[in-house]
Parts: C-alpha cells; sequence; structure tokens
C-alpha cells in the first residue's frame, strides 16, 4: 500500500510541473494598459481660442467686411457653459502656460512580468521533493529485497537442524498470505517469524527475526548516528513439571540494564548485578540470579566455552519460572497476579554493527543454536538443592504476600462493589414478582441490615469462671 501511494505522489508531482510550465506558454499575455496606448499617438487638442482666431481669420480673407458691419462677439458670453476651473492655466492669448501645445503627453507604461515563466529555476522545491521521493522509493525497494535474503538465508542454514529437533518446523495451523513455503511467516517488512513445536521438555518454541528496518530511509539515516544489528530472538516455553523453579538472567551491559529496569521477574527475584568475570565470563557481561548455586550449574565449562568464543553473537539468556513479561504501569491496578510462565530466552545477534552476513557467521549461529537446545536439555535434568528449593519458594510466597497487601484496599472494594450489584439485582428481581408479602418481607430484611451496620460495635469480653 505505501509503494502505490509513493508513486501516485510522484505522478501527481511531476503533471503539476509539466502543466505549469507549458500552460503560461501559450497563455497571451494580458496588458491592463492597452486601452491607454492609443492616447500615445494622438496630439492634443487644440484650445478653444485658437480655434475662435483661426475662424476669424478665414472669413477676413473670403470677404470684405466694414467696420462697422463686423459683430464682435465677446469669448466670454460664448463659453460661459464652461467651467472656469476646467480650464484653469489657460491664458486670454489662447496659451497655456502649464502645457506646451507642441509637446505632446507621454504615459510610461512599466511592464509587468508574470508570475511564473517556464523555467526550471523556479520548480526547485518541487524538483527536491520528486528527488526524495525517489530516493526514498529506491531505498525501500532495496532494504525490502536485502531483509528477506537474511531472513531466507538465516532459515536455510538453520532448518535442518531444526527438523532434527523439532517435528514440526513452520506449522502455526493458520493459512496466511505472508507466510512462505518453508514456514516463515512475514510479520512486516524487517520481521519475521518461525514456529516449532514437538520436541521433550518444552512446550513450542518462537524464533523472530527482528532485523534493521532498511527499507525505511529514516531508520537508515538513525543507524549512521546509532548502530544497532539484527537480532534472533528465540522463546522457548518449558514444560510446566519439567524444570525447578529459578531466574537467572546472563546479559551485555546495555542489555542487562535493560532487563533489570523492564522486566517484572529480573527487577523483583534478583534486582543485583554482578560483573561476569567472577563466573568465569568475558568482560562486558553481567550475571543476574536468584539462586547461587544456579549460576554454577548453568555456566559450566561448555557453556563458557560458547561465550569466550562467540561473545560478540550473544546478547542475553535469561532463565524465568515467573516471567510475566514487561513491568505493569503504575496506574494500573490488578486485582489478581499475573499469569507467569517457564521461559528460555536467548538473544543472538545475527549481524554487526558494518559486517555483512556471510557463510562463517551463519556456521557460528548454527552453533549458538545447538547452545540453546543443550542448555534446554541441561534445565530438564537439573534440580535445586533443599537449601535452593526453601529459599525459592520463601521468595515466591514474599512476593504473593506483598502483592496481597498492596492490593487490599482495591480488592476490598472491588468486592463491597460486587456486592452491591448483587443486592441491586436481588430487588429488581422483588419488585418484578408484584409479590406484596415478598416485598415487604424484602424492606424489613433490608432495614434490619441497615440498623445493624449503623449501631456501634463492641468488643465482648469473656470472664473464666474461677
Amino acid at each position: 500500500m505505501k509503494l502505490w501511494l509513493v508513486i501516485v505522489h510522484i505522478v501527481l508531482v511531476a503533471t503539476n510541473i509539466w502543466v505549469t510550465a507549458h500552460f503560461h506558454e501559450e497563455l497571451p499575455e494580458d496588458n491592463e494598459f492597452a486601452e491607454f496606448e492609443d492616447f500615445e499617438e494622438e496630439k492634443p487638442t487644440q484650445s478653444i481660442n485658437d480655434r475662435v482666431a483661426e475662424h476669424f481669420k478665414e472669413t477676413s480673407s473670403n470677404q470684405d467686411f466694414e467696420e462697422e458691419d463686423v459683430l464682435i462677439v465677446d469669448s466670454d458670453s460664448e463659453f460661459d457653459h464652461f467651467d472656469e476651473e476646467e480650464f484653469e492655466g489657460v491664458d486670454s492669448a489662447g496659451g497655456n502656460t502649464g502645457l506646451k501645445s507642441d509637446e505632446s503627453s507621454t504615459l510610461t507604461i512599466t511592464k509587468i512580468p508574470l508570475h511564473l515563466r517556464a523555467r526550471w529555476d523556479s520548480f526547485y522545491l518541487e524538483i527536491l521533493m520528486i528527488i526524495g521521493l525517489l530516493v526514498y522509493f529506491i531505498n525501500y525497494l532495496a532494504g525490502r529485497s536485502k531483509n528477506a535474503r537474511i531472513a531466507e538465508m538465516w532459515l536455510m542454514e538453520h532448518k535442518q537442524l531444526l527438523l532434527d529437533n523439532f517435528s514440526l518446523v513452520g506449522d502455526t495451523g493458520k493459512s496466511s498470505e505472508d507466510t512462505s513455503e518453508n514456514g516463515l511467516v512475514k510479520e512486516s517488512q524487517s520481521h519475521y517469524s518461525l514456529y516449532c513445536s514437538g520436541r521433550v521438555g518444552c512446550d513450542s518454541m518462537l524464533i523472530e527475526l527482528k532485523l534493521l528496518k532498511r527499507q525505511d530511509l529514516v531508520a537508515v539515516l538513525a543507524q549512521l548516528v546509532r548502530p544497532q544489528n539484527d537480532q534472533a530472538l528465540i522463546r522457548i516455553e518449558l514444560a510446566k513439571d519439567e524444570t525447578d523453579n529459578f531466574v537467572l538472567a546472563v546479559a551485555t551491559k546495555r542489555t542487562a540494564m535493560h532487563l533489570l529496569r523492564d522486566m517484572a521477574d529480573i527487577s523483583v527475584y534478583c534486582p543485583e548485578k554482578r560483573p561476569g568475570e567472577k563466573f568465569g565470563l568475558p568482560s562486558g557481561f553481567y550475571v543476574m540470579s536468584e539462586i547461587a548455586e544456579a549460576v554454577s550449574t548453568i555456566l559450566d565449562t561448555r557453556v563458557l566455552q560458547a561465550f569466550t568464543k562467540f561473545a560478540q553473537y550473544i546478547d542475553y539468556i535469561h532463565i524465568s519460572d515467573q516471567f510475566s513479561g514487561p513491568k505493569q504501569q503504575e496506574d494500573t491496578t490488578q486485582l489478581t497476579m499475573p499469569e507467569v510462565k517457564r521461559v528460555l530466552l536467548v538473544g543472538l545477534n545475527i549481524s554487526m554493527k558494518g559486517h555483512t552476513i556471510n557463510a562463517e557467521s551463519q556456521e557460528k549461529l548454527k552453533l549458538l543454536l545447538q547452545l540453546t537446545f543443550y542448555l534446554l536439555d541441561k534445565l530438564r535434568r537439573f534440580k535445586l538443592s533443599k537449601e535452593g528449593k526453601s529459599k525459592a519458594d520463601k521468595n515466591r510466597l514474599r512476593v504473593e504476600e506483598a502483592f496481597l497487601k498492596t492490593t487490599h484496599a482495591a480488592r476490598a472494594e472491588a468486592a463491597a462493589q460486587r456486592k452491591e450489584e448483587r443486592r441491586r439485582a436481588e430487588k429488581e428481581r422483588i419488585l418484578q414478582e408484584e409479590d406484596p408479602d415478598k416485598q415487604r418481607k424484602w424492606e424489613e430484611k433490608e432495614q434490619r441490615r441497615l440498623a445493624k451496620k449503623r449501631a456501634p460495635r463492641m468488643k465482648q469480653l469473656k470472664v473464666k469462671a474461677l
């Protein structure tokens, strides 16, 4: 859908630029001052006095008039109907003191350019927008195809190992258009998932490939500032009675801070983190454990060698019987204990910062997947001592008591509300029956209850007989 929106946007912007450029070429120039151009060619007309003088000259040349027969007309009486203010500045001799008759009046017309011209430099914003859209579109196609290749390559290298350990690989029981032939489900352009089941000691396994958002140009630019890695997150739900109760986590420094701050089971049962060097781990790893004996048993020689050899590919290992996800927000009032699960969580780095995925890295990731199955089998065999089991049970009982104490008021209020709702429903039922005796008995019962509730409570003292 996003792809078609980008294509339509590019076509619309290009069409707008083309129509704007060619429309102004064919449009005739509008000259708003064309009606005034005729006045430039016309000469100013003669004044009224000049025309009268010329008339007298013509009549005197053609006919001979005697002095007494000539009728002299006063100019003032002949042109009384003209307004004096209209001929202000005209002298008696017919001359114009303000304007010269031989000079033609000129009107300067300023040529106003059109607002838009058919020039490419007028559309630099549109050009930049089109270039940006093209770059985003090309990056989208390239990033999407690269993420798809990475996911298919990972599945190709690990599918045989998964088939050796699970009876069903990629069968979720649901048909989807985004499910490939190998069972890899495409959640988004950078998120793929694979479901596996049918193995002793676990109920199911979910592998999530969280790749970089290479299809997003903004995320690619952010990657230059804050580099990240492609990751494969493995979640194995353990069988209920197969493992003992304890919480253990081994993670890098950055991930350890995230687990302590956001994960409910880690923050409650093992809030302290210890450097991994004390347990034989490489520098940069931290251990968070509830039971001390669980650390020495789980982190045996084989696991420590894998951490030393593939330290850059391991992000975290999280084992818990009290896993409930991230912490609940403080404003939410939860009246029951959150549902917990027994899980084994493993986070692996598929690609390193600035490195590409090759055959060598895929072989190392396959060994780390084998290490995950080794830990799964080890958890089935591992049993805590009596002291360890007692400590784990006490910790869980303490957490439950603290939860009940903090939610006591909320639970009491919820119970009172449920009781009031039942009483209201009973009253409506009695009123609907239209039986006066039942209604009277119910009202007497309700009055006795209210009177008992309002009565002061007194303590009874029991005295033993001598």
